[in-house]
């Protein structure tokens, strides 16, 4: 893992078309912006192993348990 120090109004950049630069840092966390083509997925981490184990989590019901949990 590379550790970088910056302050609120400097970049980085990883390869040629992607910026990270950070806006404001506070207290509470620091406000960061990302400049990246629309081909590159951004996403928060949480949501994404939040989506990964939903995921895993429906693979393992079958269609017949699922027809019976929605029945009233």
């Amino acid at each position: 893992m590379l550790i970088l120090r910056r302050r609120a109004g400097e970049s980085l950049l990883i390869g040629d078309e992607i910026e990270i630069e950070i806006l404001e840092t506070g207290a509470s966390g620091v406000k960061v912006g990302i400049r990246a083509p629309k081909s590159i997925s951004i996403w928060r981490k949480e949501l994404q192993v939040t989506r990964a184990a939903n995921c895993a989590a429906a693979r393992g019901v079958s269609i017949a348990e699922l027809a019976r949990s929605v029945r009233i």
